[in-house]
């Protein structure tokens, strides 16, 4: 199975990956974690993404798919792959679409997560991580239990982004909607496209998703 989860920063797109990854086997394609990878490992491919990121340079489309081709070429995870990342505009989804045409794989799943904008102001500002394990946190709904310390793992590395306040979320969903919110209706036209309450309680909305993924 391949599903890409859709929305904008904040939506919940990570925490929802993760709880993938652990009841269903997927596994999460992080096109950034993928270039950090590649940067890396030697290969002509990365050699290819060590130079254009040490020029200060964006990664092409080109380089990007063609680390996903080969990821998608490898062992493949019990459960299929989740998209994470890409694709972000109309032109990413095309290339992606004709990539799994030319491996005869089938795109199985589109989710588009669902908040409103003020709710995500609400739950960015207040968002931190743990470092360690990644797992989610939040001041007001989602605080830990022990201050200071992962409720997962128990690492006391906790984070919050740099650009988790107001002002930087505005900026991201401005880029969001110029570039990367026109994939709704893309993949609503093409029959593809599902959606669910973002808003919703985590456990409520991973329910949401099971269901459409065990319809696909």
């Amino acid at each position: 199975m391949n599903i890409i989860l859709l929305g904008p920063p904040g939506a919940g797109k990570g925490t929802q990956a993760r709880t993938l990854v652990e009841e269903r086997a997927m596994e999460q394609l992080s096109t950034g974690d993928m270039l950090r990878a590649a940067k890396d490992s030697g290969t002509e491919m990365g050699n290819r993404v060590a130079d254009v990121m040490a020029r200060g340079e964006l990664v092409t489309d080109e380089i990007v798919i063609g680390l996903i081709e080969e990821r998608l070429a490898g062992d493949r995870p019990e459960g299929g792959f989740i998209f994470d990342g890409f694709p972000r505009t109309l032109a990413q989804a095309d290339a992606l679409g004709d990539l799994l045409r030319r491996r005869g794989e089938t795109l199985d799943a589109v989710i588009s997560m669902q908040v409103e904008d003020e709710a995500l102001v609400r739950r960015v500002s207040g968002r931190f991580t743990c470092g360690s394990c990644g797992e989610v946190y939040h001041d007001e709904t989602r605080p830990t239990a022990k201050e200071g310390v992962c409720d997962h793992c128990g690492s006391t590395d906790l984070r919050r982004r740099a650009d988790d306040n107001a002002e930087s979320l505005k900026q991201r969903l401005l880029e969001y909607y110029k570039k990367t919110s026109p994939l709704i209706g893309y993949y609503y036209a093409r029959g593809e496209l599902s959606s669910v309450d973002g808003l919703g309680e985590i456990g409520a909305v991973s329910s949401a998703i099971s269901s459409i993924l065990d319809k696909a």
